[in-house]
C-alpha cells in the first residue's frame, strides 16, 4: 500500500558556522529599514552585537531594536505592534532564543494588518483566520532548543491564575530564512545548554512517535536524536569538541522544530502548556522534568490498553539507538531508554515541580488544560488520572 502524507512549509535553511555573515545581503534583499527582535541582553552583550551592526552599516541598513524580557505575552505583542505601526519596516529580524523568535514572529505577522495577536490565538478570543500579509521575518537562533526558527507557531504566555500559553499559527508566519549559526551559540551557561538540549530532545521524541508521524519526519527524528545522544551531555560537562558538541546540538534542534512542525507532539508538552502560563515554569525545564514520567506512562499505557501499537515499537527504537544497545529486545529497550531519560534529569539537575510552587491542590487544574494541539497528537489518549501521575511523579 502506498504510504500517503503531507509536508508543509519549512524556510530556506542556511546551516553553519559562518552563516550569520551572510545575514545583511539577505536583509538588503528585502530593503533597508529593519526592525530587529531580541533578548533583553544575552546576544547584545555578546561580540556578535557590534560585528553585526558594523555589517548592517556597511550595507546601508538602517534598523530599530525591540527587546524582549522573558516570555513574550498578548499585551507586548500588541502594545510593540501599536507603537510601530506608522513607521515602515521592510523585513523583521529575529535573533536569540525561542522567546525571541516567537516575538518576532508575532510582530512581523501584525506590523501591517495591525489587529490584536488575541484575535488569533487558538483556544482563547474569537480565534479569527489570519489573512495577513506578514512581513518578511529571518530568524537566527542563539540557543539550541525549540526550533522556532523552523515553524509557524508563535507561542505566547499570559502567566498567573487565569494564565494561558497559546499560539499565534499560520504559515505565513514561518520565517523567510532560517539562519543557524552554531558559533552563536559560545554563551550559552550550562541551564540553558540543559533546558533548551532537553526541550529539543522531547520534540524529537514525541513527533517521532506522534499519531501523525511520516517517514521523512521519523528520519528527521532518529538523525536529530543521535545528535543529542552525542552533543548534549558533553557540551553540558565542557568535555571533548565543545565546537562539534554546540553545531550537534543546533542541528537537532533545527531538525526537532522541522519535525513538530509536520506532526505534533504529545503529553510532555500538552502539560507544559498549563504548567508555563500558571508557574513560573522556562518551557524547556517543564519538558525536561517531565519527559521520563510522561514516556513511562505512555509505555504503560500503550502496552495495557494497545500492546501491537506502532509507537511501542518506536520507542524501542529510540532507545536502542540512544544506548546503542542495536540487539536488545523491545522490552530491554524501552527499559534502557527510560533508564537514560531518568539519568539525564539528574545529571542535567532538572528541578521538580514543588520548586516552582506546583503543589497537590493544583494537579487538577493543571490536567484540565493539558488538553490542547498537543496532546491531540499524544500515541495513546490518556486518561486524567494517567495525566495527573505524570505531574506527581514530579512534584
Amino acid at each position: 500500500m502506498p504510504i500517503a502524507f503531507q509536508l508543509a512549509r519549512v524556510p530556506r535553511i542556511e546551516f553553519g558556522p559562518g552563516s550569520r555573515s551572510r545575514l545583511p545581503t539577505l536583509l538588503s534583499r528585502y530593503g533597508h529599514q529593519v526592525l530587529i527582535v531580541t533578548g533583553a541582553r544575552s546576544f547584545l552583550e555578546s561580540s556578535h552585537w557590534p560585528a553585526l551592526q558594523n555589517a548592517l552599516t556597511a550595507q546601508g541598513i538602517t534598523w530599530q531594536l525591540a527587546r524582549v524580557m522573558g516570555e513574550p505575552s498578548p499585551d507586548f505583542i500588541d502594545d510593540l505592534v501599536r507603537s510601530l505601526r506608522l513607521q515602515t519596516f521592510d523585513c523583521v529580524l529575529g535573533i536569540g532564543g525561542g522567546s525571541a523568535l516567537d516575538a518576532g514572529k508575532a510582530i512581523a505577522g501584525l506590523l501591517r494588518p495591525g489587529n490584536s495577536v488575541m484575535d488569533h490565538l487558538e483556544g482563547v478570543g474569537p480565534e479569527l483566520p489570519y489573512h495577513g500579509p506578514s512581513t518578511p521575518f529571518i530568524a537566527v537562533p542563539t540557543t539550541a532548543g525549540t526550533g522556532s526558527e523552523a515553524t509557524k507557531n508563535a507561542v505566547l504566555s499570559r502567566q498567573g491564575p487565569g494564565g494561558f500559553k497559546k499560539s499565534f499559527r499560520d504559515e505565513q508566519l514561518v520565517p523567510d530564512f532560517a539562519i543557524v549559526d552554531p558559533d552563536l551559540l559560545e554563551a550559552c551557561p550550562p541551564a540553558v545548554i540543559a533546558a533548551n538540549g532537553m526541550d529539543a530532545f522531547t520534540q524529537l521524541l514525541e513527533s517521532y512517535v506522534s499519531s501523525r508521524s511520516n517517514p521523512v519526519t521519523d528520519a528527521l527524528a532518529l538523525s536529530g536524536m543521535a545528535r543529542v545522544r552525542d552533543g548534549l551531555m558533553p557540551w553540558f560537562q565542557g568535555t571533548g569538541d565543545i565546537a562539534e558538541h554546540r553545531a550537534g546540538m543546533a542541528y537537532a534542534a533545527l531538525l526537532s522544530g522541522i519535525t513538530l512542525a509536520q506532526v505534533g507532539l504529545g503529553a510532555v508538552h500538552g502539560l507544559a502548556a498549563p504548567l508555563g502560563a500558571f508557574f513560573p515554569i522556562p518551557h524547556g525545564v517543564a519538558c525536561g522534568t517531565l519527559l521520563a514520567s510522561a514516556t513511562r506512562m505512555n509505555l504503560a499505557a500503550l502496552e495495557a490498553r494497545s500492546p501491537d501499537h506502532p509507537a511501542l515499537g518506536k520507542y524501542a527504537e529510540a532507545g536502542r539507538l540512544l544506548t546503542r544497545q542495536s540487539h536488545a529486545t523491545d522490552e530491554a529497550a524501552c527499559m534502557a531508554l527510560l533508564d537514560l531519560m531518568e539519568r539525564w534529569t539528574a545529571q542535567l539537575d532538572l528541578p521538580r515541580l514543588g520548586r516552582f510552587g506546583v503543589e497537590e491542590a493544583d494537579v487538577a487544574r493543571i490536567v484540565a488544560n493539558s488538553r490542547g494541539s498537543s496532546m491531540k497528537t499524544n500515541p495513546v489518549e490518556l486518561t486524567d488520572a494517567e495525566i495527573a501521575g505524570i505531574v506527581r511523579d514530579r512534584l
